[in-house]
């Protein structure tokens, strides 16, 4: 009974248009009401105290350091390099704008801020060299969805947070799978470009050419080089890397590209923040809804009734991630983390995946869920951009999240991707 008023209810309310923080405490507060006895003033205690965490508090600070990348001159100088790298492939553009974004997801740890970074150049160059903009959308759109998987991951925060896991270990984790994605969405790039003629740009690159890419995007290049190093080389905490990381973007667009002038670094800062609030928001209350799971022991009924219908490993991760593909069309990555890390992770510990492993299977499933309708994030970022309509870029986003679905089975097949450097550190 309190399953069927808790998820009758919070779905209600998303359909009728709620938004989905208010939808998830809302929720939790009228089952509270209903079919409970626990007292109502738990759920705004959850909600305060949840946020009274040192881990969470990189969050914020990872997004404020995207920001002020972004404002900083780090975005154009990441193109330069992969321009230069794979811009004389065929479709060269799209596999550069897809190359980019891995190079500032390793930077930013978000999806939105990766498309908005990236896309803001690269769809409106992709559209004057004979791109159809709808494809430039899907390109950018899919490719800023490696912004959750690679390191430093806001999603990876959360699990590891809300699932006792290591953060650090989690941030390695995700290096070997965020390339296969990657990888996959350039193939799939080539492919179509080779299909339609799509053009070629630049010739090969000579050794001089590329050095002089690098050193021109040393310093941004530096940035995933810092926030890890100093996590594996004990100089500072996940959470103090990320204030690490804006103390450095803030030194490098001052002083060394001199493009963070003192009006950009208040915009960055306005603009950090007004991201931020729904993020918070979005937590608090998530946690509130995954307390009232908890109390109700909601998490092991519904992971007995998943190892109910099979103990083997890898049906068990095909049905959750089907699962994660569904939920992550309707609710977001924050939210999904916060609600389903208490109820599946025991169900991937019964059927012998590490957890490490799981989470990264996890984040990459939910991270399909930025370019899928109807809550696609990076997909509304991206239809902003390009002035495209949903539906369009949605038609043209298919053989991507096809190639993306594919990266993830691979994934569950071949754990070693995901827990193999981790093991080298630990």
């Amino acid at each position: 009974m309190t399953i069927a008023v808790l998820f009758i209810s919070f779905f209600v309310l998303m359909l009728i248009g709620v938004p989905i923080a208010i939808s998830l405490g809302a929720s939790a507060l009228f089952t509270m009401v209903t079919v409970t006895n626990l007292p109502l003033g738990s759920i705004v205690q959850q909600a305060f105290t949840s946020l009274d965490s040192f881990s969470l508090l990189a969050i914020p600070l990872f997004i404020l350091a995207g920001v002020l990348m972004g404002q900083g001159g780090v975005s154009k100088r990441l193109l330069k390099l992969a321009d230069v790298l794979v811009g004389y492939l065929v479709g060269g553009m799209a596999i550069g704008t897809i190359l980019a974004s891995m190079f500032f997801a390793a930077i930013s740890g978000s999806g939105p801020a990766t498309v908005a970074a990236i896309g803001s150049f690269m769809i409106p160059s992709m559209a004057e060299r004979g791109y159809p903009k709808n494809f430039a959308a899907a390109v950018t759109a899919t490719a800023g969805s490696i912004g959750v998987i690679l390191p430093p991951s806001i999603p990876f925060i959360m699990f590891g947070v809300i699932g006792g896991v290591s953060i650090g270990s989690l941030f390695l984790a995700g290096i070997i799978p965020g390339i296969l994605v990657g990888l996959a969405l350039m193939i799939v790039s080539f492919g179509i470009a080779k299909k339609n003629d799509y053009p070629a740009e630049g010739k090969f690159p000579t050794f001089m050419e590329v050095l002089k890419a690098f050193n021109y995007a040393k310093w941004a290049l530096m940035i995933p080089v810092v926030i890890l190093g100093g996590i594996y080389s004990g100089l500072f905490s996940p959470t103090e890397s990320a204030a690490v990381a804006c103390i450095y973007s803030i030194i490098i667009g001052l002083f060394v590209y001199k493009e963070l002038t003192l009006k950009k670094l208040y915009d960055a800062f306005l603009e950090a923040t007004l991201m931020n609030i729904p993020v918070v928001i979005i937590i608090s209350f998530s946690i509130s809804f995954a307390y009232l799971l908890s109390i109700e022991r909601i998490p092991a009924t519904i992971a007995q009734f998943i190892t109910g219908i099979s103990e083997n490993m890898i049906i068990t991760m095909l049905l959750i991630s089907a699962f994660l593909f569904i939920v992550g069309m309707f609710i977001d990555t924050i939210s999904a983390v916060v609600i389903l890390t208490p109820i599946l992770l025991p169900v991937a510990a019964a059927v012998g995946v590490d957890p490490i492993h799981f989470g990264v299977i996890m984040i990459c499933n939910l991270a399909v869920g930025y370019v899928t309708p109807p809550l696609g994030v990076n997909l509304f970022v991206a239809s902003h951009i390009s002035n495209e309509s949903i539906e369009r870029i949605t038609r043209a986003l298919i053989p991507f999240i096809i190639a993306m679905l594919i990266a993830i089975i691979i994934i569950i097949l071949v754990p070693q991707f995901s827990t193999f450097i981790p093991s080298l550190i630990d």
